[in-house]
């Protein structure tokens, strides 16, 4: 397996805050094969890293993510056969999104600028996502006369509604950062030079919050959307029972007795 140049992703940690930035900026970052490993990689790492409580996933220049670019993709010996392109979004843009869902970590997205097809999912399957006044989102698939994937029609839906999630993908039209927002695709719009601040900011803020209490808050809401009542009200008392055997629980119980502001850990 290859990996990506390292000045193709680059990455950081800073209080507690994994950075994970596209570099690319002259293809507008579209992602590579190389690419997507390595960002897989580093999702991974950040789970398994008790230094890390939160990620920001970003890039450079004028584009979060113009979507994937196959150029960089081991070559297939022999013809194609059925089965074959199941096979590579399974592998590749499936994993990419699956690997941001699973993080244990939270994870913010500052979309910088454009993003299109898979780099829009890359942004909605993040659990919290703050766009640059200059950022668009496009389902770009049917300008190509392909169905969208990298979890794209699971992902819009649970965010917009099955009528306009059909909209935004039979049509891929750009919505603008401030109808993103008023959509519910994100969270906070900024101004253009103010977005790694704003996403410092609240990466910072998750960073210094129970980590565990979040990921299992984050893996409830994202099963809830999947399953039905009885199994969301189980799996959400199988996780604070879990919850309660780590150290920030004891001290966020302990703080609120003793009427000080918790000191969590991330244990």
């Amino acid at each position: 397996m290859t990996s990506a140049p390292a000045d193709e992703v680059l990455h950081r940690v800073e209080s507690g805050v994994s950075w994970i930035t596209l570099n690319r900026p002259e293809a507008m970052n579209a992602v590579t094969w190389d690419q997507r490993e390595r960002v897989i990689a580093l999702l991974a790492d950040a789970s398994a890293d008790p230094g890390v409580r939160a990620v920001v996933v970003t890039a450079t220049g004028k584009g979060f993510c113009a979507g994937a670019d196959l150029r960089g993709a081991p070559a297939t010996p022999g013809e194609r056969v059925a089965g074959d392109v199941a096979r590579v979004i399974r592998l590749g843009a499936q994993r990419l999104i699956t690997a941001v869902l699973d993080c244990e970590k939270p994870v913010l997205a500052a979309v910088n600028g454009t993003a299109a097809g898979i780099g829009a999912h890359i942004a909605l399957a993040c659990d919290l996502v703050i766009a640059a006044e200059s950022a668009r989102f496009i389902e770009v698939f049917v300008r190509r006369g392909l169905v969208p994937d990298g979890g794209g029609a699971y992902l819009l839906p649970r965010l917009v509604g099955p009528q306009k999630a059909k909209e935004l993908m039979f049509f891929g039209d750009a919505v603008p950062a401030a109808e993103a927002e008023r959509l519910g695709l994100v969270n906070r719009v900024v101004p253009d030079g103010e977005l790694e601040a704003a996403a410092r900011e609240w990466a910072e803020r998750l960073a210094q919050g129970p980590t565990r209490a979040l990921a299992l808050t984050k893996q409830l809401v994202n099963a809830s959307l999947d399953g039905g009542r009885a199994a969301a009200l189980d799996a959400e008392a199988t996780a604070q029972e879990i919850n309660m055997t780590t150290a920030d629980a004891n001290e966020g119980v302990a703080s609120f007795v003793e009427r000080r502001s918790p000191k969590y850990l991330g244990r």
